[in-house]
């Protein structure tokens, strides 16, 4: 019998920061909550580190997640906003260990939209929708960075629930046979 899963999913922000909870029961997701830590009132970057730690370290407490699945930062036309980003991702994910989550795993926001939806350019709403579906539970849009916090612990959940591992491309044999050589019997 496999055993229950945990899975906290973060998008991690410096502004705001969401975190979402789910349990998987055989290979059945279900909500368990939601939140978003507002990090704007706090009066600089060192102290937002210390509310992500402190926030993160809670949420553990409180949910036991064997799992950690967090938005990785993406680069975009500022490189200070994705070493921010690094920064936030890296006081949650040393917090999250300290409380003894068991693995990390870290997904891009394409990634992520592509395993709920099915296509890595769905609009938010599509993955929203997806993920009221998958989880049984209305959520509200004003919360959009919990939500997104939801998708990266689903995402992650069903990148790991597959018997032989996660997909890593299309195209059937020959892509297989191109991304394995090594795997090919001389």
């Amino acid at each position: 019998m496999q055993k229950e899963r945990i899975i906290l999913g973060i998008d991690p922000g410096t502004q705001l920061l969401g975190f979402g909870i789910i349990r998987v029961e055989g290979k059945k997701p279900y909500y368990v909550d939601m939140g978003v830590l507002d990090l704007r009132k706090d009066p600089d970057a060192y102290t937002k580190l210390q509310s992500i730690y402190e926030c993160i370290g809670e949420v553990c407490r409180s949910y036991h997640p064997t799992e950690l699945a967090i938005e990785s930062p993406f680069y975009g036309k500022n490189a200070q906003v994705v070493l921010k980003l690094g920064r936030a991702q890296g006081a949650a994910i040393l917090a999250a260990k300290e409380y003894g989550v068991e693995q990390v795993a870290e997904y891009a926001p394409r990634k992520a939209k592509e395993a709920i939806v099915g296509n890595g350019a769905a609009s938010k709403e599509q993955v929203q929708l997806m993920r009221e579906k998958t989880l049984g539970v209305k959520l509200e849009s004003r919360h959009l960075d919990a939500t997104d916090a939801l998708a990266i612990a689903l995402c992650h959940h069903y990148e790991t629930a597959r018997p032989l591992g996660p997909v890593k491309g299309k195209g059937g044999w020959e892509q297989f046979l191109k991304e394995n050589p090594d795997r090919i019997a001389k």
